[in-house]
């Protein structure tokens, strides 16, 4: 992997190229891109990432880049949900375990969905992170297996503290998450 500065430099030429918004030269497969990174390097590719949205983001601009946070989603949810303030308590009672099987089990694929649905109108760009704040809740290869239901033509780039070798996912560098094939790596 090359120089982290390096890489996160090309990402805004990539982001600026008609093909990347496009989908060309992908052989009619889906524009899902992964950025992997150390773990250690987080926050300067989230520095990078509100960088960005700069660059991006104003009146004018010919593209419009929405970034997700899988785990600000999910704390929403249980807000919107009005289970947030009962989580810790489920946790005092129950232990870690029961809370595990009760938040992997809410936090199915398809609440986000909806959410990244509902705000998707007029933007050209998904930027996706958060993926390890919220593991192992939610898993990063589900997130992407059904997004391709929601999104079809706009690219997404998934944000990934961790290795991605267009097989395997690990994320940290240590847990194998199922594989995904359907990305290409944003940046080498």
């Amino acid at each position: 992997m090359a120089n982290l500065n390096a890489r996160l430099d090309r990402i805004i030429p990539k982001i600026k190229e008609d093909k990347f918004i496009d989908g060309r030269g992908l052989g009619n497969e889906i524009s899902f891109y992964v950025f992997d990174y150390k773990p250690e390097d987080e926050l300067i590719v989230r520095d990078y990432i509100k960088h960005i949205k700069k660059e991006f983001n104003y009146d004018g601009s010919n593209r419009r880049i929405i970034e997700f946070d899988l785990y600000k989603m999910l704390l929403e949810i249980t807000k919107d949900k009005r289970i947030f303030d009962r989580i810790f308590e489920m946790e005092k009672r129950q232990g870690k375990d029961a809370l595990f099987k009760a938040l992997t089990t809410f936090a199915n694929p398809q609440i986000f969905l909806q959410k990244i649905k509902e705000q998707m109108d007029g933007h050209d760009v998904v930027i996706l992170t958060g993926v390890g704040k919220v593991f192992p809740f939610v898993r990063s290869h589900t997130i992407l297996n059904n997004l391709q239901e929601v999104i079809d033509k706009t690219p997404v780039i998934m944000f990934y503290p961790g290795e991605y070798s267009e097989q395997d996912l690990h994320l940290f560098g240590k847990f194998k998450d199922d594989n995904y094939y359907r990305a290409f790596r944003l940046i080498d």
